[in-house]
């Protein structure tokens, strides 16, 4: 393409929370990187957590977690560019000029973004815990039970499991209390080809304390999530890098970015006033309230007590275990779980079904 470049293209000094922004933006998952205007690397969204995962600080600037050994073809050479891709399993390849200026950019027509299927999860279980009151939706979660609030036309734990099954997923395991009546009756008047177990508490117990509810016996990791989340990332990726990196417990987290809404004040000692910062913008990893654990573990979570899994992260960090982390990007981030935050959801869902 020779059309608008900008959004692929940023100086190696951007930083990594605004090439996060632009990589999701484009919606291509890459991020050409220059130095002086010329070509010095790119930028992917799995460069980015590679770099976030080994301990990098999300306030550095790109050049730090870009890849430095970045494929490129000369305008003479554009025919050569889709072996290039082929060869390297890349999806896009800049085209530059002597100067090493990208006056171009060429895209595999194979290019996938988000969204695809497979099979990865085929022999993955995964716990939804749909038992909370949802009162911060109130009055919706008077009538209905927040898993079944829809989104679009579609409740929110029908569309979290579809996702799920998108990756293969066939075996689904509902925590439920709050009006666990109706969220099982949804579940069973249409055909579906996956299978529900359904575990009730009797109390509250909190997103972990539910779990050790469970019968089942589990022989490889689990993925646990949260009712009034989704996550538009590649499961099979999250479930190998939690494998690979030997974690006992890998958290999903996403970038969020909150602007203080007043001039932030930065004194010296005896109250002098050095500079005012206007409404700065921080920028943070967040837990998104979904997690891969390994089985094992479950046996830790005390029985018959409230216990979140938060709290189990804790623990596990306290016994010396390793929690990781799997970091996504803000716009790979839904939460409906305040009254805002569902409004938004619904926009991007609707935005991205009519795209």
């Amino acid at each position: 393409m020779k059309g608008d470049l900008s959004i692929f293209i940023a100086d190696e000094e951007i930083g990594i929370v605004d090439a996060m922004k632009m990589i999701d933006k484009n919606s291509k998952g890459i991020l050409y990187i220059t130095r002086e205007g010329k070509l010095a690397g790119s930028l992917t969204d799995g460069d980015i957590r590679r770099y976030i995962i080994k301990g990098g600080d999300i306030s550095s600037p790109a050049r730090l977690a870009m890849n430095s050994n970045t494929k490129f073809v000369t305008d003479e050479d554009r025919s050569k560019a889709i072996s290039l891709m082929n060869k390297f399993t890349i999806y896009s390849v800049p085209v530059v000029d002597n100067d090493k200026r990208i006056i171009g950019i060429i895209f595999s027509e194979i290019h996938q973004s988000l969204g695809f299927r497979s099979d990865a999860l085929k022999n993955t279980s995964v716990i939804i815990m749909a038992g909370g009151k949802g009162t911060r939706l109130y009055p919706y979660t008077k009538i209905l039970p927040k898993p079944l609030i829809p989104i679009g036309d579609v409740p929110i734990l029908e569309r979290i499991i579809n996702r799920f099954a998108g990756f293969g997923a066939q075996d689904f395991i509902l925590t439920l209390n709050y009006k666990k009546e109706i969220i099982k009756s949804y579940f069973n008047e249409f055909p579906h080809d996956y299978n529900i177990t359904y575990v009730e508490e009797e109390t509250p117990l909190g997103t972990a304390g539910s779990i050790r509810l469970i019968k089942k016996q589990f022989d490889s990791p689990v993925i646990i999530t949260n009712c009034d989340i989704l996550i538009n990332a590649d499961y099979e990726k999250i479930l190998k890098n939690h494998i690979g990196s030997g974690n006992v417990m890998t958290i999903v987290s996403s970038l969020k970015s909150i602007t203080i809404p007043y001039g932030v004040l930065h004194s010296s000692g005896g109250g002098s006033i050095y500079s005012i910062e206007e409404k700065p913008k921080q920028s943070f990893l967040i837990n998104t309230g979904m997690y891969v654990l390994d089985p094992k573990f479950i046996g830790i979570i005390p029985e018959n007590v409230p216990y979140d899994m938060p709290s189990l992260a804790q623990q596990l960090i306290s016994m010396g275990s390793k929690v990781g982390m799997y970091p996504i990007s803000e716009n790979s981030f839904l939460d409906m779980g305040e009254f805002e935050e569902m409004k938004k959801m619904e926009e991007r869902i609707n935005k991205e079904e009519h795209m």
